[in-house]
């Protein structure tokens, strides 16, 4: 795990690499692609739980569309 003794030195250097102007940009950048790359991975997620659900669903029968068999007589 990363403690806050980590996060603070991966701060600073950061801040010493890129100044204070830029960091805020860099952040900026940095949360929108995670939060895409979330997005990106719950709807995968979801793609393939219909998936699984769809292949594990039995299938439906509709009585209007079937056939009546003739009847002898």
């Amino acid at each position: 795990m990363i403690g806050p003794g980590t996060t603070a030195i991966v701060v600073g250097i950061a801040l010493l690499i890129f100044g204070p102007k830029r960091l805020p940009e860099i952040g900026r950048a940095l949360g929108q692609g995670l939060g895409n790359f979330k997005k990106a991975f719950q709807d995968a997620q979801e793609e393939v739980k219909s998936g699984v659900n769809l292949e594990n669903k039995p299938p439906e029968t509709n009585s209007e569309t079937a056939k009546e068999e003739p009847k002898a007589g």
